[in-house]
């Protein structure tokens, strides 16, 4: 643990206060760290004391400086700040922030400091409350430090806290990520034990944990019950729940799923990504057809697709040898406004040239170039669209501008100068 004569000595030997008679208001976001680091060496210890006596108007320019100017050698002073300022009356950490604290201290390969720090407090005799303990929390769970969040959550009594359902679906998140699902269950059944109960987050959290691993019993299970005891679920919870059917395959529960989403309307009525989900699964397990009623249903709730959803059924629908169904799907959603031609042609002359059909793909790319729509998707797309250009060589096709001037952009990317050469010579 850092003691506060090396905090002195560091602090005197790399800064300097000037102008003490002018108001901290009155100083630029630069030397404001600086006024920060001088009030705290100027008063020795008692580090939360000093930062509560001064009226600071925090940023994060600031907060960021003093965590630099603290690193590497005084890593616990920077994050007894960093914590301090999390619970300031006029400034909130934002998740950069976090991230950036997490990666300038390397707390998920240094996570000791965390409790360096909790240990600090302890022989200090801080006043810490539950807000600083969450500034904590945070800390872990952008550093993706399950076990120690928990360690945190066992240090709280300590101090005369205890956590909240806040602090809990943090913890139990954290565990349902890192895949350890039976700890994840016996922290949920601990909240009834200091009398808390699961909210919706909660349930949420535990649904997408038990999904992620396959245990879709599981999840079904705690759906049910969820409900039961008067937790209704939103779009978030039934697109998890979904969103772990189609993973698996079991597309069934899927569809009827949806199909309870379009019953329940309102805030858990689905949206264009809970479609696109479904649209998705059905296309990969080769069932694009079925996926074109599925937009159907869609369209008839009031949702339109987007480019994504539309791809992957032009995509779907030209690996099973749905051609003509391509076509009507490309006219069908132009009309609607909902994805632009460019984007529609282009997927569709990408999806042709990759299942073998150059010849059908060059007659899309005509299509699309007569009706005066710019390839510039196939900017995705190059190997595709250089193989396609090398087809239109072969047979004699020659295009006059300003097309070859769309296509030859298109192709500088690809790197071959011959064949933009072949394809603008006279």
């Amino acid at each position: 643990m850092t003691t506060l004569s090396s905090i002195s000595r560091f602090l005197s030997s790399s800064i300097r206060l000037q102008n003490h008679n002018l108001s901290i208001s009155r100083f630029s976001t630069a030397t404001s760290a600086e006024t920060v680091l001088n009030h705290l060496h100027r008063n020795g210890g008692k580090i939360e004391k000093t930062l509560d006596s001064m009226r600071l108007n925090l940023d994060a320019k600031c907060v960021s400086q003093v965590l630099q100017r603290c690193y590497p050698t005084q890593s616990q002073l920077g994050l007894r700040f960093f914590i301090w300022a999390g619970v300031h009356s006029s400034y909130r950490h934002s998740c950069f922030m976090f991230s950036k604290a997490c990666d300038l201290y390397k707390i998920r390969e240094n996570p000791s400091l965390i409790f360096d720090v909790l240990e600090a407090y302890s022989t200090e005799g801080c006043s810490v409350s539950v807000k600083m303990f969450k500034v904590l929390f945070n800390v872990c769970k952008e550093a993706k430090l399950a076990d120690e969040a928990l360690r945190v959550l066992r240090k709280m009594p300590e101090f005369g806290l205890r956590g909240d359902n806040v602090v809990y679906n943090v913890v139990i998140r954290l565990f349902c990520e890192k895949g350890d699902l039976d700890m994840a269950e016996s922290l949920v059944k601990e909240m009834s034990e200091v009398e808390l109960y699961p909210d919706l987050i909660t349930y949420m959290v535990m649904i997408k944990g038990f999904c992620n691993v396959g245990r879709l019993d599981d999840a079904c299970g705690l759906f049910k019950f969820m409900k039961e005891n008067g937790c209704v679920p939103n779009v978030v919870v039934y697109s998890a729940l979904l969103d772990g059917f189609c993973r698996f395959g079991d597309m069934e529960r899927a569809l009827t799923l949806l199909e309870e989403m379009e019953k329940e309307g309102g805030d858990c009525g689905p949206n264009v990504v809970t479609y696109t989900t479904v649209i998705q699964c059905l296309c990969n397990k080769h069932r694009s057809v079925e996926a074109l009623l599925v937009l159907d249903r869609m369209e008839a709730c009031g949702c339109l697709p987007n480019r994504v959803t539309v791809s992957t059924l032009i995509t779907g629908l030209v690996k099973e040898d749905q051609v003509e169904q391509a076509y009507k799907l490309v006219d069908r959603v132009v009309k609607s406004g909902s994805v632009t031609k460019t984007d529609c042609y282009s997927t569709f002359v990408v999806s042709l040239e990759r299942v073998g059909r150059p010849e059908e793909a060059e007659k899309v790319l005509r299509m699309m170039l007569n009706s005066g729509v710019k390839p510039n998707s196939l900017q995705r797309h190059l190997v595709e669209a250089a193989e396609l250009a090398r087809v239109m060589l072969s047979k004699g096709i020659k295009l006059k501008g300003p097309y070859v001037d769309i296509i030859s952009e298109v192709l500088v990317k690809s790197g071959d100068e011959e064949l933009v050469k072949q394809l603008t010579r006279n």
